[in-house]
Protein backbone atom coordinates (compact mmCIF):
# COMPACT_ATOMS: atom_id res chain seq x y z
CA UNK A 1 0.00 0.00 0.00
CA UNK A 2 1.52 3.90 -0.74
CA UNK A 3 1.00 6.82 2.07
CA UNK A 4 1.02 10.28 1.13
CA UNK A 5 2.01 13.36 2.93
CA UNK A 6 -0.56 15.62 3.94
CA UNK A 7 0.11 18.16 0.98
CA UNK A 8 0.09 15.55 -1.86
CA UNK A 9 -2.54 12.81 -3.10
CA UNK A 10 -1.02 9.45 -5.12
CA UNK A 11 -0.71 9.48 -8.61
CA UNK A 12 -4.31 8.29 -9.71
CA UNK A 13 -4.71 5.94 -13.38
CA UNK A 14 -4.01 7.98 -15.73
CA UNK A 15 -7.38 9.37 -17.55
CA UNK A 16 -7.65 8.64 -20.84
CA UNK A 17 -8.93 12.25 -21.77
CA UNK A 18 -4.92 12.96 -20.70
CA UNK A 19 -2.67 9.97 -21.01
CA UNK A 20 0.27 12.00 -19.52
CA UNK A 21 -1.30 13.18 -16.41
CA UNK A 22 1.88 11.75 -14.27
CA UNK A 23 4.70 12.78 -16.63
CA UNK A 24 6.98 15.81 -16.29
CA UNK A 25 7.88 18.30 -17.76
CA UNK A 26 10.23 18.26 -20.68
CA UNK A 27 14.05 18.72 -19.70
CA UNK A 28 14.89 22.31 -21.05
CA UNK A 29 18.43 23.58 -19.49
CA UNK A 30 19.64 23.97 -16.23
CA UNK A 31 19.74 21.76 -12.96
CA UNK A 32 17.94 18.33 -14.36
CA UNK A 33 16.86 18.23 -10.41
CA UNK A 34 15.05 21.82 -10.39
CA UNK A 35 11.81 20.11 -10.71
CA UNK A 36 11.95 17.01 -9.16
CA UNK A 37 8.93 15.61 -7.20
CA UNK A 38 8.18 13.33 -4.14
CA UNK A 39 5.78 11.34 -3.49
CA UNK A 40 4.48 9.35 -0.72
CA UNK A 41 5.85 9.45 2.72
CA UNK A 42 9.22 7.61 3.10
CA UNK A 43 9.44 9.56 6.67
CA UNK A 44 8.82 5.87 8.51
CA UNK A 45 11.66 3.79 6.58
CA UNK A 46 13.91 5.93 5.11
CA UNK A 47 16.31 6.43 7.44
CA UNK A 48 16.70 1.94 7.85
CA UNK A 49 19.20 0.41 6.16
CA UNK A 50 18.93 -0.51 2.42
CA UNK A 51 18.80 -4.41 2.11
CA UNK A 52 19.51 -3.69 -1.73
CA UNK A 53 23.16 -2.15 -0.84
CA UNK A 54 25.65 -2.98 -3.38
CA UNK A 55 27.47 -2.46 -0.45
CA UNK A 56 26.13 -5.42 1.75
CA UNK A 57 25.92 -7.62 -1.18
CA UNK A 58 23.00 -7.00 -3.31
CA UNK A 59 22.78 -7.10 -6.97
CA UNK A 60 20.23 -7.39 -9.99
CA UNK A 61 20.48 -10.82 -10.81
CA UNK A 62 17.98 -10.57 -13.80
CA UNK A 63 16.26 -8.88 -16.25
CA UNK A 64 13.81 -9.79 -18.83
CA UNK A 65 14.17 -6.44 -20.76
CA UNK A 66 17.58 -3.84 -20.73
CA UNK A 67 17.74 -2.89 -24.32
CA UNK A 68 18.15 0.57 -23.57
CA UNK A 69 19.94 0.86 -19.71
CA UNK A 70 21.20 -1.66 -17.78
CA UNK A 71 19.22 -3.50 -14.74
CA UNK A 72 22.62 -2.92 -12.59
CA UNK A 73 22.16 0.70 -12.52
CA UNK A 74 19.00 0.45 -10.42
CA UNK A 75 21.38 -0.59 -7.30
CA UNK A 76 23.81 2.20 -7.82
CA UNK A 77 24.19 4.46 -4.74
CA UNK A 78 24.93 7.95 -6.18
CA UNK A 79 21.57 9.72 -7.54
CA UNK A 80 21.13 8.95 -10.94
CA UNK A 81 22.69 12.05 -13.60
CA UNK A 82 21.79 12.90 -17.08
CA UNK A 83 23.38 14.26 -19.91
CA UNK A 84 21.40 15.88 -22.40
CA UNK A 85 23.68 15.28 -25.46
CA UNK A 86 24.78 11.39 -24.61
CA UNK A 87 23.11 9.08 -27.12
CA UNK A 88 24.21 5.55 -28.45
CA UNK A 89 23.36 3.42 -31.20
CA UNK A 90 20.40 2.31 -29.42
CA UNK A 91 19.30 5.59 -28.40
CA UNK A 92 19.07 8.27 -25.45
CA UNK A 93 21.95 6.85 -22.93
CA UNK A 94 20.03 6.83 -19.27
CA UNK A 95 21.26 6.10 -16.09
CA UNK A 96 18.84 3.16 -14.71
CA UNK A 97 17.18 0.64 -16.12
CA UNK A 98 15.27 0.83 -19.39
CA UNK A 99 13.22 -1.50 -21.35
CA UNK A 100 12.04 -1.25 -24.94
CA UNK A 101 8.78 0.12 -25.68
CA UNK A 102 6.42 -2.98 -25.68
CA UNK A 103 3.53 -4.04 -28.39
CA UNK A 104 0.36 -5.98 -29.01
CA UNK A 105 -0.76 -7.72 -32.11
CA UNK A 106 -2.47 -6.91 -35.13
CA UNK A 107 -6.03 -5.97 -34.25
CA UNK A 108 -4.60 -4.12 -31.13
CA UNK A 109 -1.56 -2.70 -31.32
CA UNK A 110 -1.20 -1.91 -27.60
CA UNK A 111 0.62 -4.68 -25.13
CA UNK A 112 -1.89 -6.69 -23.21
CA UNK A 113 -2.86 -5.95 -19.72
CA UNK A 114 -0.88 -9.04 -18.10
CA UNK A 115 2.56 -7.75 -19.98
CA UNK A 116 5.28 -6.02 -17.87
CA UNK A 117 8.77 -5.87 -17.74
CA UNK A 118 10.82 -6.94 -14.72
CA UNK A 119 13.62 -7.48 -12.87
CA UNK A 120 14.91 -9.66 -9.83
CA UNK A 121 17.31 -7.99 -6.93
CA UNK A 122 19.24 -10.59 -4.58
CA UNK A 123 19.03 -8.43 -1.49
CA UNK A 124 22.38 -7.97 -0.05
CA UNK A 125 20.93 -8.44 3.37
CA UNK A 126 17.89 -10.80 4.12
CA UNK A 127 15.30 -9.24 6.23
CA UNK A 128 12.16 -7.72 6.88
CA UNK A 129 11.09 -4.97 4.30
CA UNK A 130 9.38 -1.77 5.92
CA UNK A 131 9.44 0.24 2.50
CA UNK A 132 10.39 0.75 -0.79
CA UNK A 133 11.16 4.02 -3.36
CA UNK A 134 10.61 3.46 -6.64
CA UNK A 135 13.02 6.65 -8.05
CA UNK A 136 12.27 7.75 -11.79
CA UNK A 137 14.82 10.86 -11.89
CA UNK A 138 15.49 11.99 -15.65
CA UNK A 139 12.51 9.79 -16.89
CA UNK A 140 10.05 12.08 -17.40
CA UNK A 141 7.72 10.94 -20.14
CA UNK A 142 9.27 7.23 -20.22
CA UNK A 143 8.79 6.21 -17.16
CA UNK A 144 6.37 2.95 -16.47
CA UNK A 145 2.71 3.45 -16.27
CA UNK A 146 2.62 1.34 -12.96
CA UNK A 147 4.90 -0.82 -10.60
CA UNK A 148 4.32 -3.37 -8.47
CA UNK A 149 6.96 -5.36 -6.13
CA UNK A 150 7.04 -8.61 -5.42
CA UNK A 151 9.39 -10.72 -3.02
CA UNK A 152 10.18 -14.24 -1.73
CA UNK A 153 12.71 -16.13 0.60
CA UNK A 154 14.86 -18.46 -1.21
CA UNK A 155 17.99 -20.11 0.87
CA UNK A 156 21.17 -20.42 -0.06
CA UNK A 157 22.25 -18.84 -3.56
CA UNK A 158 19.86 -19.58 -5.67
CA UNK A 159 20.47 -19.27 -9.55
CA UNK A 160 18.17 -17.02 -11.97
CA UNK A 161 16.63 -20.08 -13.18
CA UNK A 162 16.05 -21.45 -10.06
CA UNK A 163 14.55 -18.38 -8.57
CA UNK A 164 12.17 -18.33 -11.96
CA UNK A 165 10.58 -21.76 -11.44
CA UNK A 166 6.91 -22.78 -11.12
CA UNK A 167 7.62 -24.10 -7.51
CA UNK A 168 8.99 -20.69 -5.97
CA UNK A 169 6.30 -18.61 -4.26
CA UNK A 170 6.25 -14.78 -4.69
CA UNK A 171 4.14 -12.86 -2.79
CA UNK A 172 2.85 -9.70 -4.23
CA UNK A 173 3.95 -6.69 -1.07
CA UNK A 174 3.96 -3.67 -3.27
CA UNK A 175 0.47 -4.19 -5.46
CA UNK A 176 0.05 -2.47 -9.00
CA UNK A 177 0.42 1.38 -8.13
CA UNK A 178 1.07 4.56 -10.27
CA UNK A 179 3.75 6.34 -10.35
CA UNK A 180 5.09 9.53 -11.50
CA UNK A 181 8.04 10.73 -14.07
CA UNK A 182 10.73 12.17 -12.72
CA UNK A 183 10.42 11.38 -9.02
CA UNK A 184 10.94 9.91 -5.92
CA UNK A 185 7.62 7.33 -5.57
CA UNK A 186 7.91 5.57 -1.87
CA UNK A 187 5.72 2.90 -0.61
CA UNK A 188 5.28 1.56 2.34
CA UNK A 189 5.45 -2.47 3.33
CA UNK A 190 3.44 -4.41 5.74
CA UNK A 191 4.48 -7.55 5.64
CA UNK A 192 6.25 -8.91 8.68
CA UNK A 193 8.10 -11.88 6.80
CA UNK A 194 11.94 -12.43 6.29
CA UNK A 195 12.57 -12.04 2.36
CA UNK A 196 15.82 -13.01 0.11
CA UNK A 197 15.20 -11.55 -2.87
CA UNK A 198 12.49 -9.27 -4.63
CA UNK A 199 11.14 -8.89 -7.98
CA UNK A 200 10.08 -4.97 -9.61
CA UNK A 201 7.90 -5.28 -12.20
CA UNK A 202 7.07 -2.19 -14.48
CA UNK A 203 3.28 -2.43 -16.26
CA UNK A 204 3.80 -2.79 -19.14
CA UNK A 205 7.34 -0.98 -19.71
CA UNK A 206 9.41 1.99 -19.65
CA UNK A 207 12.24 3.14 -17.11
CA UNK A 208 13.70 3.49 -13.79
CA UNK A 209 16.31 5.23 -12.03
CA UNK A 210 17.02 3.59 -8.91
CA UNK A 211 15.64 1.25 -6.37
CA UNK A 212 15.49 1.12 -2.70
CA UNK A 213 14.52 -1.40 -0.05
CA UNK A 214 14.43 -0.03 3.40
CA UNK A 215 14.19 -2.70 6.39
CA UNK A 216 15.27 -4.81 8.75
CA UNK A 217 18.06 -7.22 8.96
CA UNK A 218 16.97 -10.89 9.84
CA UNK A 219 20.30 -12.80 9.73
CA UNK A 220 20.64 -16.74 10.04
CA UNK A 221 21.32 -17.44 13.56
CA UNK A 222 22.43 -21.41 12.50
CA UNK A 223 25.42 -19.23 10.55
CA UNK A 224 26.08 -16.83 13.80
CA UNK A 225 26.41 -19.35 15.53
CA UNK A 226 29.29 -20.74 13.47
CA UNK A 227 30.67 -17.62 13.83
CA UNK A 228 30.90 -17.68 17.02
CA UNK A 229 32.10 -13.94 18.15
CA UNK A 230 30.98 -11.39 15.64
CA UNK A 231 30.11 -7.90 15.52
CA UNK A 232 26.64 -7.62 17.11
CA UNK A 233 26.18 -3.99 15.88
CA UNK A 234 26.56 -4.51 11.94
CA UNK A 235 23.64 -4.04 9.96
CA UNK A 236 24.87 -7.21 7.75
CA UNK A 237 24.23 -9.28 11.61
CA UNK A 238 20.81 -7.41 12.51
CA UNK A 239 22.14 -3.97 13.90
CA UNK A 240 19.74 -1.22 13.89
CA UNK A 241 19.79 2.15 14.20
CA UNK A 242 17.00 4.13 16.41
CA UNK A 243 18.16 7.76 17.06
CA UNK A 244 19.98 10.33 17.17
CA UNK A 245 20.82 13.48 18.52
CA UNK A 246 22.06 15.09 14.75
CA UNK A 247 21.97 13.81 11.34
CA UNK A 248 22.94 16.97 9.53
CA UNK A 249 25.66 15.78 7.22
CA UNK A 250 24.82 12.17 6.72
CA UNK A 251 23.42 8.97 8.30
CA UNK A 252 24.15 7.27 11.57
CA UNK A 253 22.83 3.98 10.14
CA UNK A 254 26.59 4.09 7.88
CA UNK A 255 28.27 3.63 11.67
CA UNK A 256 27.48 0.19 11.24
CA UNK A 257 27.83 -0.64 7.74
CA UNK A 258 30.23 -3.75 7.23
CA UNK A 259 33.83 -2.58 5.95
CA UNK A 260 35.76 0.05 6.46
CA UNK A 261 34.53 3.87 5.42
CA UNK A 262 36.01 5.45 2.31
CA UNK A 263 35.74 8.69 2.16
CA UNK A 264 34.70 11.56 4.92
CA UNK A 265 30.73 11.52 4.89
CA UNK A 266 30.82 6.85 4.94
CA UNK A 267 30.23 7.41 8.51
CA UNK A 268 28.30 10.04 10.99
CA UNK A 269 29.10 13.43 11.68
CA UNK A 270 26.89 16.00 12.92
CA UNK A 271 27.04 19.88 13.33
CA UNK A 272 29.29 21.65 15.24
CA UNK A 273 27.67 22.21 18.90
CA UNK A 274 27.83 25.30 20.67
CA UNK A 275 26.06 25.14 24.07
CA UNK A 276 28.21 24.25 26.62
CA UNK A 277 27.57 21.46 28.74
CA UNK A 278 25.98 19.37 25.86
CA UNK A 279 27.07 16.60 23.49
CA UNK A 280 25.46 14.73 20.87
CA UNK A 281 24.42 10.52 21.05
CA UNK A 282 23.41 8.30 18.69
CA UNK A 283 21.49 4.51 19.61
CA UNK A 284 21.95 1.57 18.15
CA UNK A 285 19.61 -1.62 18.54
CA UNK A 286 21.85 -4.76 18.42
CA UNK A 287 21.12 -8.27 16.70
CA UNK A 288 19.60 -9.80 19.72
CA UNK A 289 20.97 -9.63 23.87
CA UNK A 290 24.35 -10.01 23.97
CA UNK A 291 27.70 -9.98 25.56
CA UNK A 292 30.33 -7.29 24.39
CA UNK A 293 33.63 -8.17 24.89
CA UNK A 294 35.36 -5.87 22.87
CA UNK A 295 34.85 -2.27 20.81
CA UNK A 296 36.23 -0.78 17.99
CA UNK A 297 35.78 2.86 16.96
CA UNK A 298 37.28 4.40 13.74
CA UNK A 299 37.49 7.99 13.01
CA UNK A 300 38.81 6.94 9.44
CA UNK A 301 38.93 10.19 7.36
CA UNK A 302 37.75 12.33 9.74
CA UNK A 303 40.89 14.78 10.48
CA UNK A 304 39.71 17.86 11.33
CA UNK A 305 35.72 17.41 12.40
CA UNK A 306 36.14 13.78 14.08
CA UNK A 307 34.51 13.35 17.69
CA UNK A 308 36.99 14.58 20.75
CA UNK A 309 35.77 12.36 23.39
CA UNK A 310 33.41 9.18 23.19
CA UNK A 311 31.61 7.42 25.96
CA UNK A 312 29.58 4.32 25.43
CA UNK A 313 26.79 3.18 27.54
CA UNK A 314 24.70 -0.16 27.27
CA UNK A 315 21.28 -1.24 28.18
CA UNK A 316 19.79 -4.29 29.17
CA UNK A 317 16.16 -4.27 27.66
CA UNK A 318 13.47 -1.70 26.47
CA UNK A 319 13.21 -0.53 29.81
CA UNK A 320 16.75 -1.05 31.30
CA UNK A 321 18.79 1.60 32.75
CA UNK A 322 21.83 3.04 31.35
CA UNK A 323 25.32 1.52 32.80
CA UNK A 324 28.87 2.38 31.59
CA UNK A 325 31.23 0.41 28.95
CA UNK A 326 33.85 2.64 28.29
CA UNK A 327 34.08 5.85 29.89
CA UNK A 328 34.86 9.07 28.63
CA UNK A 329 37.97 8.75 26.32
CA UNK A 330 40.09 11.20 24.16
CA UNK A 331 40.05 9.56 20.44
CA UNK A 332 43.07 10.83 17.90
CA UNK A 333 41.68 11.78 14.30
CA UNK A 334 41.72 9.38 11.17
CA UNK A 335 42.32 6.47 13.80
CA UNK A 336 41.02 3.16 14.56
CA UNK A 337 40.53 2.42 18.32
CA UNK A 338 40.30 -0.66 20.17
CA UNK A 339 38.95 -1.52 23.28
CA UNK A 340 39.08 -4.68 25.14
CA UNK A 341 36.62 -4.62 28.25
CA UNK A 342 37.82 -5.85 31.47
CA UNK A 343 34.61 -7.70 31.22
CA UNK A 344 31.49 -9.01 29.47
CA UNK A 345 28.99 -6.40 28.88
CA UNK A 346 25.48 -7.96 28.49
CA UNK A 347 23.34 -5.80 26.45
CA UNK A 348 20.57 -5.49 23.87
CA UNK A 349 21.27 -1.81 23.42
CA UNK A 350 23.80 1.00 23.22
CA UNK A 351 24.41 5.00 22.81
CA UNK A 352 27.52 6.42 21.77
CA UNK A 353 27.81 9.60 23.11
CA UNK A 354 30.39 12.00 21.35
CA UNK A 355 31.68 15.18 23.02
CA UNK A 356 31.07 17.99 22.41
CA UNK A 357 30.15 16.74 18.50
CA UNK A 358 31.86 15.42 15.61
CA UNK A 359 32.37 12.45 13.45
CA UNK A 360 32.50 8.93 13.80
CA UNK A 361 33.34 6.68 10.75
CA UNK A 362 32.64 2.79 12.33
CA UNK A 363 31.33 1.65 15.00
CA UNK A 364 31.63 -2.30 16.20
CA UNK A 365 30.60 -4.31 19.11
CA UNK A 366 32.26 -7.85 19.14
CA UNK A 367 31.14 -10.52 20.97
CA UNK A 368 28.61 -13.13 20.89
CA UNK A 369 24.29 -13.86 21.40
CA UNK A 370 23.07 -14.75 25.19
CA UNK A 371 20.96 -17.83 25.46
CA UNK A 372 18.12 -15.49 25.74
CA UNK A 373 19.08 -13.63 22.56
CA UNK A 374 19.50 -16.59 20.43
CA UNK A 375 16.17 -18.02 21.22
CA UNK A 376 14.85 -14.32 20.46
CA UNK A 377 16.26 -14.18 16.73
CA UNK A 378 15.50 -18.18 15.88
CA UNK A 379 11.91 -17.46 16.98
CA UNK A 380 12.15 -14.06 14.82
CA UNK A 381 14.22 -16.09 12.03
CA UNK A 382 11.45 -19.27 11.79
CA UNK A 383 8.86 -16.55 11.14
CA UNK A 384 9.87 -15.99 7.73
Amino acid sequence: MTTTPANDTPAQDTPAHDPHANDAAPYVSGDPYADYRAFGDATAFAELVDLADRRLGAAVVAANDEFFAERENLLVREPAVFDPERFGHKGKVMDGWETRRRRGRRDSPFPAPEDHDWAIVRLGAPGVIRGVIVDTAHFRGNYPQRVSLQATSVPGTPSPRELLADDVKWEEIVPRAQVRGHASNAFTVTSERRYTHVRLCQHPDGGIARLRVHGEVVPDPEWLDLLGTFDLVCVLHGGVYEDASDKFYSSPTQIILPGTSRKMDDGWENRRRRVHGTNDWVRFRLVARAAIRAVEIDTAYLKGNSAGWIALNGRDGENGDWFEIIPRTRLQPDTLHRFPLPSEAVATHVRLDAFPDGGVARLRLHGSLTDAGRAALKARFGRG
